[in-house]
């Protein structure tokens, strides 16, 4: 089973997804699954030196006492999953188009989901700026790769293309919320859905491609 996961580092509910998707996995221990990440940056105009998060929670969540609210409804969801959500150590809402690119280079390493799950982290739990060449290489070192070759290739752009074209991809597939899963190029649904919900989902493409079959 192949298993294509659309999402950004910096989209809480692709966190949780993601996390349930693996708990769910879990719970299927006889699903042989592919889980590929698929870059979707969910404000890819921003400047490359991102946005103030205290600019961004006034302007996109209308102010602290709004954004409260709504970052406690986040966090309590999360907790279910065991993830920790620290929304005021957050410095900076950034542009994560290397952040992609990097996890892009850890999958290729095979350690793609442990990359990004640690970019997830330094974003919504450390309070680190993921958008910051020197924060992206001590988090790759994290999960084993190398930080000074790490440090290099994020100078340059090698995998752009890729980030690029997985948007193009995504709009082309009227995407316009993460995250979104595509199952065996076939089925697909999207959010943060319960890990009930995802476990069915498995089940449910099992049958009809043992039925196709």
């Amino acid at each position: 089973m192949r298993i294509e996961v659309w999402a950004d580092v910096v989209c809480p509910w692709c966190w949780i997804g993601e996390t349930r998707l693996y708990r769910a996995l879990q719970q299927r221990p006889d699903v042989q699954a592919e889980v590929v990440w698929r870059p979707f940056q969910l404000q890819p105009d921003l400047p490359a030196e991102g946005k103030p998060w205290d600019e961004v929670v006034r302007t996109k969540f209308g102010g602290p006492e709004r954004a409260k609210a709504m970052f406690q409804q986040v966090a309590a969801a999360g907790a279910y999953d065991g993830l920790r959500f620290e929304f005021e150590r957050i410095p900076s809402h950034p542009n994560t188009r290397d952040a992609h690119r990097l996890v892009l280079h850890a999958q290729e390493a095979g350690v793609g989901r442990q990359m990004a799950e640690a970019l997830f982290a330094a974003n919504f739990t450390e309070g680190r700026d993921i958008g910051k060449t020197g924060v992206l290489a001590d988090v790759a070192a994290q999960v084993g790769l190398d930080r000074d070759r790490v440090a290099r290739f994020l100078g340059g752009d090698e995998l752009g293309r890729q980030v690029d074209e997985s948007q193009a991809e995504a709009a082309s597939l009227g995407i316009t919320g993460v995250p979104y899963f595509v199952i065996n190029d076939k089925y697909a649904f999207s959010g943060a859905q319960s890990l009930e919900t995802f476990v069915s989902v498995l089940d449910r493409v099992r049958e009809l491609d043992a039925a196709a079959d």
